[in-house]
């Protein structure tokens, strides 16, 4: 059977999340506009780094909440990366709907205002209520989407 749009985004973004090398939680994000694949990111070290599978992670060690104290985090999120791999290459993301594995976390929602970004579909949720408050006020939809992976 054809997956309908949503969940054949969402289950690329799941499949994205894969490559991630976060030891607390693996996420995946795409950017899509008109029903097509911009970019995709997932969270992890940057570029040339030891990953944190290698080196350890700092917030477990210190044991901080989710949600909390970002930077100490060693890693980029899915969705910084899913930006960030659209500027490197040039590609406009103004207008496009984010499926993302988990809420974004506020630094990603202010980056996701910031690029314009119209929309945001997740499996998952977040504890940051000032993420939801702050994509809210922008005029960006949020939507849970109810998906249960394929394989």
């Amino acid at each position: 059977m054809r997956p309908a749009w949503d969940d054949y985004f969402m289950e690329i973004a799941h499949m994205v999340a894969t490559r991630s090398t976060c030891l607390r939680r693996a996420v995946g994000a795409v950017l899509i506009k008109e029903k097509r694949i911009l970019t995709t990111g997932y969270n992890g070290a940057p570029s040339g780094l030891a990953h944190c599978e290698e080196v350890g992670c700092l917030r477990e060690l210190q044991q901080v909440p989710s949600g909390q104290r970002h930077e100490l985090c060693r890693g980029l999120h899915a969705e910084q990366n899913a930006i960030l791999q659209a500027a490197l290459y040039g590609v406009p993301i103004a207008g496009a709907t984010l499926y993302c594995t988990t809420h974004p976390c506020v630094v990603c929602a202010k980056m996701l205002i910031n690029a314009r970004i119209r929309e945001v579909v997740i499996t998952d949720s977040y504890p940051d209520k000032m993420s939801a408050d702050l994509l809210a006020e922008a005029g960006i939809t949020v939507r849970y989407l109810d998906y249960k992976k394929s394989r």
